[in-house]
This record gives structure tokens, sequence and C-alpha cells, in this order.
């Protein structure tokens, strides 16, 4: 038995009798009655003013930030503001040192959302324009496009909404930016809607993984031509055990250095046969075989859903040229993938033996 297939069981064993993962595991009837967020039942953007300290949060480089006080405000269906008091800090490592506007995550307090648009979301990642131009700002579009786009294909993955966020500094009453950025599913919470607890042990190997969901989450990798992850290492991938102990659940997020979204920025290891993130590479374990028919065959099948989030009041959004760019990317994959032949013949070669 390979090593982190004993520390996964173990983990197993100890979670059933302590809250030693991420808070207490949640019961059978917890995952049955969760309620999604009320932000995350609607897909259309919504305004929001986010007012804070910005320069003393953008002053916060170390690892270890603290949480700066904030509020963020909407107008309801009534056309009344709605002011929400959060909490903000920055994180991340790459976007703290490059960009203009920092990463933020916020922090929401159930006593003092209630009856808002805002309550129920506990700490979700919040992913804004790394700077105040549009060319950045497409960026974001194009990479909530890809939750989006994950959503279509399992509920195991992290709800999102879009925000058309001004940046109000309290300090000096004046507005830095307004650009769109999104929120996506706090981890814990998505955990605790499929069932289970976050694991934050490294090492998960084939054998610790659900091989269908994870068939399914590398066809949609290799659909958006993304290689910037490790579930093995807990890079852009979380795990989510279920209270009855199967295999863990694996869960793809962040997306920017994707084929899809092609930033400018963005990067491939140089440990990989590619040489550029429009290229595509298949890293799914070998050992997941008997998936991948199923899980391609369920990709294909969304197709004209896919293409339709391109056309609709959010795809609309981004410029005609980088939209049709995407749908072009997307075509390639459809037509290197339209039986499974051709998905043996043009993907599963490069498929990740156990180690």
């Amino acid at each position: 038995m390979r090593a982190s297939t004993v520390v996964l069981s173990f983990l197993v064993a100890v979670c059933a009798h302590a809250a030693v993962c991420v808070g207490q595991a949640p019961s059978s009837a917890d995952s049955d009655t969760f309620t999604v967020p009320k932000l995350f039942r609607s897909t259309s953007p919504v305004a929001v003013t986010i007012t804070a300290n910005f320069k003393q949060v953008r002053n916060d480089r170390g690892e270890n930030a603290p949480y700066h006080a904030a509020t963020i405000t909407y107008t309801d269906s009534g056309g009344k503001p709605v002011i929400v008091p959060l909490r903000v800090k920055t994180h991340g490592i790459w976007r703290l040192k490059h960009c203009e506007f920092p990463p933020l995550r916020l922090s929401f307090s159930d006593k003092t959302t209630k009856h808002t648009l805002f309550h129920g979301l506990g700490r979700p990642k919040f992913v804004n324009t790394c700077r105040d131009q549009d060319r950045y700002e497409q960026l974001v579009l194009q990479e909530y496009q890809l939750y989006r786009i994950y959503q279509l294909l399992t509920p195991q993955s992290h709800h999102a909404r879009l925000l058309r966020v001004t940046y109000a500094d309290s300090a000096t009453g004046k507005v830095d930016a307004t650009r769109y950025g999104f929120l996506f599913e706090d981890p814990d919470q998505l955990a605790t809607r499929l069932g289970g607890q976050l694991v934050r042990i490294k090492g998960a190997g084939p054998e610790d993984i659900d091989h269908r969901a994870g068939a399914l989450v590398y066809a949609f990798q290799y659909l958006i031509g993304n290689t910037d992850f490790s579930f093995n290492g807990l890079h852009n991938g979380e795990l989510v055990q279920r209270a009855d102990g199967s295999p863990v659940i694996p869960i793809a997020y962040d997306f920017d250095f994707s084929g899809a979204v092609n930033a400018p920025y963005a990067t491939v290891d140089p440990k990989l046969s590619i040489r550029s993130v429009r290229e595509r590479l298949f890293r799914g374990y070998c050992a997941f075989e008997d998936e991948y028919e199923g899980a391609f065959s369920a990709v294909r099948a969304r197709k004209n859903a896919i293409m339709a989030l391109y056309t609709d009041e959010v795809g609309r959004l981004l410029d005609q040229r980088t939209a049709k760019d995407a749908l072009t990317y997307f075509a390639e994959f459809f037509e290197d993938t339209g039986t499974y032949d051709s998905v043996k013949r043009n993907v599963l070669g490069s498929c990740v033996k156990s180690r």
C-alpha cells in the first residue's frame, strides 16, 4: 500500500471521531439540508462597491497578512442601497508581486449579513483584475467562463458569481477603479455541500482518488488547456473526503494559466514537453483509463451548452475577438476528441503513470 493511501486512510478513521480535517465532519443530514448561498443562485452580474483602506491593504505583502475592516454595498430589488460589513486581506504569491490590484480574500459574518445577498458565504475566494486595464479585465471574464463550464459538467465544482466592482478608498474617499471580478465558493462550504470535508494532506495518488470524478476533472483540464495544477501536491486543486470514507473527490480551481485564458504572464512548467499554454497536454492518471471514455463523452454531450455560454448575457461581456478565440480553441478540442478512438490516439498517450 502506498504511503499516501496509509495517510489518507488514517485520516478518514480519525476524522470519524474528531474534527482534525477542516472543522467537524458533516453528517449526511448536514449535506442533505445544505442550502446554496443566495449569491450563487443566479448568474447575472451584480454591481457592488467595496470600500476599504486600499493603500493600507496593498502594503500587506507577507504570508500572514491581517484582515482589514471593509464594506460591500449593493442595490436591492427595491432600489435601496444595502451596506454589508466584511473583512478583506491579501493572499497568494505571484499576483501579490506583479499586480497593481492585490488578490483579496473576503470574510463575511453570518451575524451581520442576515437577509442580504452575501449571507452564508463564509470566506469565498475573490478573483479581481490584476491591473486597471481592459486587457486584464478580459482575462478575469475569460477565467470566470471556465468556472461556468466546470459547473455545466459537474456539481463537484465551485459555484461562482460575477461582480461589477467599484473600489472605493475609505481613507481618501476616492474611487480607484470599476472593474469586473468574481467570487467563488468557500472551499469548506463546497466540501460540506458534497457531504464531506477538505483533506489538507499532500501525496494523494490514483488509488486515493475517485476514478470517475478524477477522469472528468482531467478531461475538463484538457478541454481548457490547463497543466498548472496538482492534486497530489494540492496546487490549484482540493480534495474532499466524504463522510462514508469513499475515495476523495478532486476539485480544480484557478485557471488563469490555462490555454483558454492565454494570459500574457502565463508560463509552462519547463519539465513538461510543451512550450506554450496554448498547447494541450493531458495530465490525467493512466490508472483511470476505464473512466475516460465516459468522461470525454460527458464533455462532448455539453458542447452546445459550453459554446452557448459565449453568447449569453455574461458571454457578451467578452470582446468579439476574445470570444471567437475561445470558441476556436474549444472547437479544436471537440475535433480531436470526437470519438473514443481519437481520444486514445490524440490525448491519452501522455497520461501519467502511477509512481
